[in-house]
């Protein structure tokens, strides 16, 4: 099993700049999160960094994962596993199988993409997992989009980033706004928000695909699972804003304004975003700004990756 650099150490801080673009009556910052060194980044890399250590501990010799042909996650885990020298498996769904970029990556980097209905899905899961055991192999999985403590734990510590970059900078982020998918990252987040006692700030996850009721269940799961004992002493309701108001019916669709402002940002700040995650959540931050009509705050919206996804979007609008 080779040794990965970059995640064998902290990872390196990423910049928080302000944007000029004329978006609302409030100051707006990104922290790029986009620019970790590692396969485009994003906040997928900034789980794999964890769950790098947990296989490493493991001495797993198969990695394994599950996602959608567009999926950041299984990019950057089938990149891990190409640079750690082991196998890697990803389950997908048989559904909707355009070939994109992240699709070709993952092929580049020598995964096996096995395919089934997305009902299936399960127990296409056990079956391999148990194939891999069965021929003495030692599968390490790992739950589509990086689900679970690891992928919370890299958020917690994206967190206590952000507020030791807010010291450094002299600033207090009253918003943070984010894509919330499957939910680690909102969930990671919360719990360092929680742990450091922050009561006058609000996060906000812009639901990319999943409706309020389910997405607000698995978030919060999230942070108990995280929290533990602590859950009940630090956690309250009103903590957690999940909102579907703005995910265009579902994961992967957008609307021509979705476009505009992924163009106007390019062209205004130089920052590619994707329809599906960084795009439709920024577009959504600035619509529930307009309607909760907040004003005069310093508002933070993390750039949570998807680069590869930008260059989609730009070949389907030359077709």
């Amino acid at each position: 099993m080779k040794n990965i650099e970059l995640f064998s150490r902290p990872l390196a801080v990423t910049p928080i700049m302000p944007l000029s673009g004329n978006y609302t009556d409030n100051e707006l910052y990104m922290k790029r999160d986009d620019m970790i060194p590692f396969s485009f980044g994003g906040n997928k890399a900034r789980k794999a960094a964890e769950f790098y250590k947990e296989i490493i501990k493991s001495g797993a010799d198969v990695v394994m994962t599950y996602g959608s042909n567009s999926s950041n996650h299984c990019r950057i885990i089938a990149n891990m596993a190409a640079a750690m020298g082991l196998s890697c498996h990803i389950i997908s769904p048989e559904e909707n199988r355009e070939i994109l970029y992240n699709t070709k990556m993952v092929e580049q980097f020598g995964a096996v993409i096995e395919t089934c209905p997305v009902t299936m899905v399960s127990e296409t899961i056990e079956k391999r997992i148990k194939a891999y055991k069965n021929n003495g192999k030692k599968p390490y999985f790992i739950t589509g989009g990086g689900h679970g403590n690891p992928g919370t734990e890299s958020y917690v510590k994206a967190y206590n980033e952000i507020l030791r970059q807010e010291e450094k900078d002299g600033i207090f982020y009253d918003y943070i706004f984010h894509a919330s998918g499957t939910g680690t990252t909102q969930a990671g987040l919360i719990c360092g928000k929680l742990l450091a006692g922050d009561v006058d700030r609000t996060i906000v996850g812009i639901s990319i695909a999943r409706k309020e009721e389910i997405g607000r269940a698995v978030v919060r799961d999230s942070i108990k699972e995280y929290l533990g004992e602590d859950f009940e002493k630090l956690y309250t309701e009103n903590t957690l804003i999940f909102t579907d108001s703005y995910c265009c019916g579902g994961y992967g669709n957008y609307t021509s304004e979705i476009e505009n402002t992924i163009d106007y940002v390019m062209k205004r700040e130089g920052i590619p975003m994707d329809t599906t995650y960084v795009g439709k959540a920024f577009h959504g931050m600035l619509r529930y700004i307009d309607e909760e009509h907040i004003v005069g705050k310093k508002i933070l919206f993390i750039h949570t990756g998807g680069t590869p996804l930008f260059f989609d979007y730009i070949k389907n609008s030359e077709n």
